[in-house]
């Protein structure tokens, strides 16, 4: 269960006054709450590319080398998308007997090789990008909304949003995964759900039962039909009797857009948030769920969102790829209380640029930036009301000759720097410059795919367009480098 923007400190358990995630918190308190796990990066279609191959975006080519340190995704114009050298742990599952589903938002391209059904997949309910829009069908199209191989409709158009935010998409997507659950559990086949709804990314959405039912206002409204949507997920396994055979894990893309203010998310005591590598940006609130198989408590074993891939191959009995790298780590000791803790340093990255790491409790930016003062004089801030020395600039800011050290034990908030002069700096700064090194000596950066753009690759005629007369006029192809302003 992968959210969208959602952040650390928007569920009860993490300690949001407001408690609307009960489904949630249940889940929590009956699984292994993980509050030291991270997304790959602090933007949406890199983090989701990690996520399904185990493998660090600057590996699997979902970043871009056009501006230094720049984030980057897949919006209408991008002409690439995951590449198909890249394995994605749902092809190794389905090559074993696997029946694999995909609902919600896929983002890892929107041409047609870069189709969920060519990369693992067996079916698909949802759209290729985000639900950005209403468009006007001439300067752009309206995202399309898939069943399977072929559009069924559009955005705004046959799945509606409206101006006020509602819509019954989280509805649609809830009942889908139910039914694919009760199929495949009747027919005993085994199955892969990967339910990435996105109903709390701007522009925000929730149905009539649930507008206006928040304290949070429309976030809030569409956090509690996600945690319903949890909660009707964990019913249906349960019901099919398959619960005590299924491991499900739930967590976000990256942490909560705080530039929305009150109308994005929380991501509790950390700083900044979404498009930053700061840990607002990318830990994730994240549960690992198997009754009868992980005891309830709390780990807080450095985690990633690549480490799915890992995970889960190794529980089905598949070995993983020997011809590349892979970045995730194999928790399931940690998750089956084999093993306390795993040592491994999480690497934070920002488009081509390594900005920081961690190890341990310790994190080392070796590079700074928030976002341009130009952006910033026109509105966009991605640390509202947070002022950190050094850390929340809007220049880029190169500490690599002396990277600036935080214990994020005693400073979740990143605010106390520890000084370069002192005992505790002189020992751990070795060390982790280390890590550093021997990471970059390894690093093998796979070709960037989110360098160009065009608007002839946009949404114009997507396959099954012609049976429901909603095919657009291709406009002819002109291909330029993007401009990424983060």
């Amino acid at each position: 269960m992968l959210m969208d923007d959602m952040g650390w400190g928007d569920l009860g358990v993490f300690g949001h006054p407001a408690k609307e995630t009960p489904n949630l918190d249940k889940m929590a308190a009956e699984g292994l709450l993980l509050p030291d796990f991270y997304s790959a990066n602090p933007l949406c279609s890199p983090s989701r590319a990690a996520l399904l191959t185990g493998r660090l975006p600057i590996r699997n080519g979902f970043y871009s080398d056009n501006a230094h340190a720049r984030n980057a995704y897949t919006p209408q114009t991008i002409v690439g998308g995951i590449p198909d050298e890249e394995i994605l742990f749902p092809e190794l599952l389905q090559k074993t007997g696997y029946t694999n589903k995909i609902i919600g938002k896929w983002h890892l391209g929107q041409q047609a090789q870069y189709h969920p059904l060519l990369h693992g997949f067996d079916e698909w309910f949802g759209a290729p990008n985000c639900h950005f829009g209403p468009f006007d069908d001439k300067s752009q199209p309206n995202i399309p909304v898939y069943r399977n191989a072929e559009m069924i409709g559009r955005y705004y158009e046959e799945f509606e949003i409206t101006k006020n935010g509602e819509s019954n998409l989280t509805q649609m997507y809830t009942q889908e995964a139910t039914d694919f659950i009760y199929r495949l559990s009747s027919d005993k086949q085994p199955f892969l759900l990967y339910w990435a709804v996105d109903a709390t990314h701007d522009p925000l959405y929730a149905s009539k039962k649930f507008l206006g039912t928040s304290q949070r206002g429309l976030y809030g409204d569409a956090m509690r039909e996600l945690d319903w949507g949890v909660g009707e997920i964990l019913k249906a396994l349960e019901t099919a009797q398959v619960l005590d055979n299924t491991l499900v894990i739930f967590s976000s893309d990256n942490g909560a857009a705080t530039y929305a203010k009150t109308g994005g998310g929380s991501n509790g005591p950390f700083l900044c948030g979404k498009e930053t590598t700061l840990e607002g940006g990318m830990r994730e609130p994240t549960i690992a769920y198997w009754p009868g198989k992980i005891k309830p408590g709390v780990s807080h074993q450095l985690g990633s969102l690549m480490d799915i891939f890992t995970t889960t191959l190794d529980l089905a009995g598949v070995e993983l790829p020997k011809d590349r790298i892979i970045d995730g780590v194999n928790l399931a000791p940690v998750l089956f209380g084999n093993e306390s803790i795993i040592d491994r340093p999480i690497f934070y990255y920002r488009g081509d640029e390594l900005m920081a790491v961690r190890v341990q409790d310790y994190k080392a930016h070796l590079w700074t930036w928030s976002n341009s003062l130009e952006e910033y004089h026109r509105g966009t801030d991605f640390c509202p009301g947070q002022d950190v020395a050094n850390l929340t600039n809007h220049d880029q800011q190169n500490h690599t000759a002396q990277p600036i050290l935080i214990h994020l034990g005693r400073d979740p908030g990143e605010k106390f720097h520890i000084s370069p002069s002192s005992a505790e700096y002189k020992q751990m700064m070795p060390r982790i410059l280390e890590v550093v090194n021997k990471h970059h000596s390894e690093m093998k950066k796979g070709k960037p795919q989110l360098n160009y753009c065009d608007s002839s690759v946009m949404n114009w005629a997507p396959p099954g367009c012609e049976k429901m007369n909603k095919c657009l006029p291709i406009p002819k192809s002109k291909e330029y480098k993007c401009t990424w302003t983060h």
